[in-house]
Formats: structure tokens, C-alpha cells, sequence
């Protein structure tokens, strides 16, 4: 599919993109109204909402914000009701909002803050998506995008609480998308690489992110970050309907989604690109 076909496939689709006040998610909705898509703006921070979707009007595109917390189940039911008088039905929905801390090993952590982590991480897309997925599945069109990372595949100690909060999304993702099978709606769990954040800012500068984490700084040092607009542009792709075929997977922004597609028979045979454990 080329860059035509794309913004053709997405002119006048409605999206929604939790933790779209910045980053990630600010880059994701900037993108999507760029390709024509009427964007919903999610975020806590009214501030930050409302600046996103200034620089999408100013750039001609449609965008509404909402104030909403995604680990809350009214905050969400109200949110998508207003999302959709004002957009219309959901075309998109691009689960972006997330919370590192805390940082440290587990049995210090604050019992309470140490869940909070799963109520943004993994509630968050839960809730989001069950309140968007009736109307997907009754039109027989939509597509979620759940933003996890690259360490939800390993161990990584004094990250517990992220880490095995993206780890369950992943997992949530290849099972929403077993159950959408024939639907018409599609499910993708991409890592969007190295980012420089407020998540990760925090990870670099706190007090405990510099005594747990100190590895963290070397991959900045080495050059190895990812601007936030090529994961936007993953998003794009995938929202496009180019890799259907790959419903499920976990996807990164190194992969070579041309490639993926060739083989994606192969894929689907070996269980590729999905969480998995081996035996011998």
C-alpha cells in the first residue's frame, strides 16, 4: 500500500488516542490528522489536550479534546459518548496512556502505587476498548493499536510493575484479536523503541530511576532513541489496514512491515511475533 493508498484509506476515519496531550500520543494524533482522520484527543491534563488539538486545527485538521482517566470505567463511558457526538463512531483506537513508576524492587514499592501501574497500563486499554468495541463490531470496522514495549518480553529488574503491566497487554492484545477473528476489526501490541518522554524523563532523572535504573542513560548515550513521529507513522500503517493480516502480533518500528506481510502465512503457522514460551 503506498503513502496514497494510505491517506486515502484514512481521509474522514475517527480515531481516539489516550495520552494524546504529549509525546507519543501527541505525535500519533498530529499524524493521524495530517492523513485527514478526525481525531479524539484523550489525556488528564486539559492543558496538554487542548494544545494538541490547537496545532491539528491550525494545520486544517478536526480534532476534539477530552479530559478523561483511562483507569476509570465512567471517566471512559462518558468520554467515548462524547467522542462520538462530536466525531462520530470510532474508527481508531489507539491506547497510548501509560505510567512507569514505580521504580525499585517490588517489595518496597507501595502496594497501592505499585498496581496504579495496571490500572493505566492494562485497565486502561480494557476499559477503553470495551467501551468502543460494540459499535466496531456492529459496523464490521475498527482497529485498536495498544502501545506496550520491547521490555515487556524480558525480565527487567526494578521495573516490575510497567513491565509486567505491558507484558498483560500483549497478551491482551493476541487474545481481543483471537476473539475479533471475522469481525472485521483488527488488534495490534506495537513497541514504539526508545523514546524521549515524560515517562522516560522520569526513568532518566528521578531519584530512583538514577539508583535502580542507571543502565537507562547509556541508551540515550549511544545514540539509541526514536523519535516519537516513527511510531506515529507505525500507527498510520497499521491504521491504514496495510497488515490486517498480522492481527495479534506484537509489532516494533524496526520491523519491515512489507516483509512481515509476505510471510505473514508463516507467521501465523509458527506463532511468530506473540509471547510464547519454549520447551525443549
Amino acid at each position: 500500500m503506498n503513502a496514497d493508498s494510505v491517506l486515502s484509506e484514512l481521509q474522514n476515519q475517527v480515531a481516539i488516542v489516550t495520552g494524546g496531550g504529549r509525546g507519543i500520543g501527541r505525535a500519533t494524533a498530529l499524524a493521524l490528522a495530517r492523513a485527514g482522520t478526525r481525531v479524539g484527543v484523550v489525556a488528564r491534563s486539559e492543558e496538554q489536550v487542548a494544545e494538541t488539538v490547537r496545532d491539528i486545527k491550525a494545520a486544517g485538521g478536526q480534532a476534539l479534546a477530552v479530559v478523561a482517566d483511562v483507569s476509570e470505567a465512567a471517566s471512559v463511558e462518558r468520554m467515548a459518548r462524547e467522542m462520538e457526538s462530536a466525531l462520530g463512531p470510532a474508527d481508531l483506537l489507539v491506547n497510548n496512556a501509560a505510567a512507569v513508576a514505580p521504580l525499585g524492587p517490588l517489595w518496597e514499592a507501595d502496594a497501592a502505587d505499585w498496581w496504579h501501574s495496571f490500572e493505566v497500563n492494562l485497565r486502561g486499554p480494557y476499559l477503553c476498548s470495551r467501551a468502543i468495541l460494540p459499535g466496531m463490531i456492529a459496523r464490521r470496522r475498527g482497529r485498536i493499536i495498544n502501545l506496550a514495549t520491547g521490555a515487556a518480553t524480558v525480565a527487567v529488574a526494578h521495573m516490575s510493575a510497567y513491565v509486567v503491566a505491558k507484558t498483560a497487554l500483549i497478551r491482551l492484545t493476541e487474545n481481543l484479536a483471537a476473539e475479533l477473528v471475522g469481525s472485521g476489526v483488527y488488534v495490534f501490541a506495537i513497541d514504539p523503541g526508545t523514546v524521549r518522554t515524560a515517562m522516560t524523563g522520569y526513568v532518566l532523572e528521578s531519584e530512583a530511576g538514577k539508583k535502580w535504573l542507571p543502565w537507562f542513560r547509556k541508551l540515550f548515550d549511544r545514540g539509541r532513541v526514536v523519535p516519537p513521529e516513527t511510531a506515529a507513522q507505525l500507527v498510520v500503517q497499521l491504521a491504514s489496514g496495510r497488515a490486517d493480516a498480522l492481527s495479534g502480533r506484537f509489532l516494533a518500528v524496526s520491523d519491515d512491515l512489507a516483509k512481515l506481510l509476505e510471510r505473514s502465512e508463516e507467521i501465523k503457522t509458527g506463532e511468530l511475533y506473540t509471547l510464547r514460551v519454549r520447551k525443549l
